[in-house]
């Protein structure tokens, strides 16, 4: 540690901090713009001039490591002039347009301007101009005269999002921050650049014109998309939500979100929301009041149990619904005497969990990883938050290997990738295992597959360092022998002392295995219930044609179906649509890949008649005569399905599988995995996510 004083204060830093460090940890403020804390320093804008002694002029804060003994003035004269100086200097090209800028009244430029800027300009040159650019649906560059060249945003993409979308090209006076990789600025964190922007050169285009900061609520969430658990501040005005930015979390998302926790809000607002119960008669839909639309519900489930019993009766939940709602869908159905629930929508292996199957470390540790094996996981676009953590860890020198049916960009350094079918990832995995007991001088699992060159250098990487993982990815979860596959990742595990873990799908993926969601003794599984096992269904968040492996035409053949969603979906197999609220109009709970708990309130009103999902399944419930449904909030139906835990209890998460490891003969069939902006309903109704490059190449897929 080294000693230094700022301002009169004496403050201990770690040797090889800088200046700027040091104030923060002694609670004073310098100002800067190109300067932040999850980004490499820079020292180019110069505002973070302090006055240190012996030092014959002002010197950045951000870019002077503290030495023993210094004595640093932030707020002297010498300071205060060369920061004012900077200051001057900055506003001589910058815009007199304050009044219609987005970023008014949030501007980092704007508050320092008024703290370090004079009342008048002594430039009366003409002010340069910079062309404004149409870099795609997300992110607004129409006034690029106002970028201050901090190249935060550069900086961005070269070392968090992987990906250098931003540039700055040319010199001097003609310097222009423009795109390098393409005209699209659209990748899977892009729009993290408008938040660290800190003038109104980068905005958010679907925000654009539709408010002032300043009249805007914000309220927590949590984002309701991948296993993440993303913590997010909700903008709202009006009882519309009219803009997602991150809330800061280290031991979650940090400071950033994936572009669809950002922009999926659109949909909310969309035309496809359900706003009434509607029936269908005679091949139309009416709209109906609630109490008609229940008691039809009702009646209808009553006469499948009396025509076909009640293992006639299931319920398809999806893992993106609250916690509270899929306890209540479970314990629904269970009161009827059927056990007929599942979540694993997509799954093709329906063996039963020894445990919660979960990420098998925090989220926080992957940023600290040495070595790491993805098996089956494009990573970047199914997890994007964890796949910066991963970008973290490889920039730091970790060795990141992959097994995959594709040559993923995962925009990170591949020390060793084994491309191959998926129904060849059991034999790939166990070459793996085979080298690791070849190396080790211990006994092989059976069938394990021959050594090659790439798992001889898989299995040496898994050997060294200290921080070891093995991530399994969607598409191990839903693969035909996503058991063997666990058991062989176990046993790699164990004789290298690396993690394993799966990195999860959906928002509640590990709540639906904690609160039950999932067939109990002789029920149905996802997969029979889709084969046309059931007479009744009922669809919690869930569109069969989108979120399962199998479709929906089976269930075309039910008496009844009853869809609980925001919108108006399955309405080609549906009976009755019950709209229930998205996560910004209820309260509930997620639980991410490490098992966190987090609740969290809604922050506008229902539209129209929506019902919060877990009232109308309690309703439901009451009707059909279900005891123990009497819940007053979710806060009492989280405490009786968690025991009002804040965290899955450790002795229940476990990835251990008693799968025999004997390799078995290929399945052909690929795995079934949502590509980024198909994930569940909210996603796939965003306007601008859906034209960003990502949704077009889905969609070519799907339709070749």
């Amino acid at each position: 540690m080294v000693e230094i004083e700022i301002d009169g204060q004496k403050v201990e830093v770690a040797e090889g901090s800088m200046v700027m460090h040091a104030a923060d940890a002694a609670g004073k403020y310098i100002p800067h713009f190109c300067y932040h804390k999850k980004l490499s320093i820079a020292a180019n804008c110069r505002m973070c001039l302090v006055d240190i002694e012996k030092a014959p002029k002002a010197m950045p804060a951000c870019a002077t490591p503290v030495t023993q003994g210094m004595i640093v003035r932030t707020t002297s004269d010498k300071a205060v002039k060369a920061q004012q100086s900077v200051m001057e200097f900055l506003l001589i090209n910058h815009p007199l347009d304050c009044p219609i800028c987005d970023q008014g009244g949030e501007c980092q430029l704007q508050d320092l301007a008024v703290g370090y800027g004079a009342s008048s300009s002594r430039y009366e040159e003409e002010k340069r101009v910079v062309f404004h650019k149409n870099v795609g649906p997300l992110i607004s560059m129409e006034e690029m005269s106002r970028c201050i060249h901090c190249t935060r945003c550069v900086r961005f993409g070269q070392e968090v999002s992987g990906i250098m979308e931003l540039g700055m090209v040319n010199r001097g006076e003609h310097a222009e921050i423009t795109t390098v990789v393409g005209d699209m600025v659209d990748s899977e964190l892009s729009g993290n650049m408008i938040d660290i922007c800190p003038v109104g050169a980068l905005t958010s285009k679907p925000f654009r014109y539709s408010a002032r900061t300043w009249e805007l609520s914000r309220r927590k969430s949590v984002s309701p998309h991948d296993s993440t658990g993303a913590n997010l501040i909700v903008q709202v005005k009006n009882n519309k939500v009219m803009r997602v930015v991150p809330f800061e979390n280290d031991a979650v998302n940090e400071c950033w979100i994936a572009d669809r926790d950002r922009f999926s809000y659109e949909a909310l607002n969309g035309e496809e929301r359900l706003t009434a119960p509607m029936i269908k008669q005679g091949g139309q839909w009416l709209e109906v009041s609630w109490q008609a639309a229940l008691e039809y519900v009702a009646n209808g489930i009553k006469s499948v149990q009396r025509d076909h019993g009640a293992s006639a009766v299931g319920a398809l939940v999806s893992p993106h619904s609250t916690l509270e709602e899929l306890f209540l869908a479970g314990e629904l159905v269970r009161s009827l005497g059927s056990q007929n629930v599942d979540y694993r929508l997509r799954n093709a292996d329906f063996a039963k969990a020894e445990g919660v199957r979960w990420l098998g470390r925090s989220i926080a540790s992957l940023s600290d990883l040495n070595t790491a094996l993805i098996v089956g996981s494009n990573v970047r676009k199914e997890h994007p938050l964890f796949a910066q953590r991963i970008r973290q860890a490889a920039r730091k020198g970790a060795v990141v290997t992959a097994i995959q049916s594709k040559a993923f960009d995962l925009a990170m350094p591949l020390a060793h990738q084994v491309v191959t079918p998926a129904a060849q990832w059991a034999y790939a995995l166990s070459s793996v295992a085979a080298a690791i007991a070849q190396s080790k001088g211990v006994e092989a699992p059976n069938n394990a597959g021959t050594v090659t060159p790439e798992s001889i250098e898989i299995a040496r990487a898994l050997q060294n360092g200290e921080q070891k993982a093995i991530l399994l990815g969607n598409a191990v979860a839903h693969h035909a022998q996503a058991s063997t596959l666990l058991s062989i990742a176990n046993w790699i595990g164990a004789q290298t002392g690396a993690t394993v873990g799966f990195l999860t799908e959906a928002a509640n993926t590990v709540g639906a295995q904690w609160v039950g969601a999932v067939p109990q003794a002789h029920g149905m599984h996802a997969g029979e219930m889709l084969a046309g096992g059931v007479k009744a269904a009922i669809l919690l968040n869930c569109e069969p044609a989108f979120d399962t492996a199998a479709g929906s035409q089976a269930l075309q053949g039910c008496e009844m179906v009853v869809s609980l969603s925001p919108f108006k979906a399955n309405m080609d197999i549906a009976d009755v649509l019950l709209p229930i609220a998205p996560f910004t109009e209820t309260s509930g709970s997620f639980v991410n890949a490490e098992g966190r708990v987090q609740s969290f309130h809604a922050v506008v009103k229902p539209l129209g008649d929506t019902r919060p999902g877990w009232k109308v399944l309690r309703v439901l419930g009451n009707l059909l005569e279900v005891p123990g449904m009497a819940f007053d909030s979710s806060q009492d139906v989280l405490a009786v399905a968690t025991g009002s835990q804040g965290q899955v209890p450790a002795e229940l998460l476990s990835n251990s599988t008693k799968t025999n490891m004997a390799v078995s003969a290929p399945a052909g069939q690929e795995p079934v995995v949502a590509s980024i902006y198909q994930l569940d309903g909210i996603v796939r109704r965003a306007p601008s996510l859906q034209m960003t490059a990502d949704a077009r190449q889905s969609s070519e897929v799907v339709a070749a």
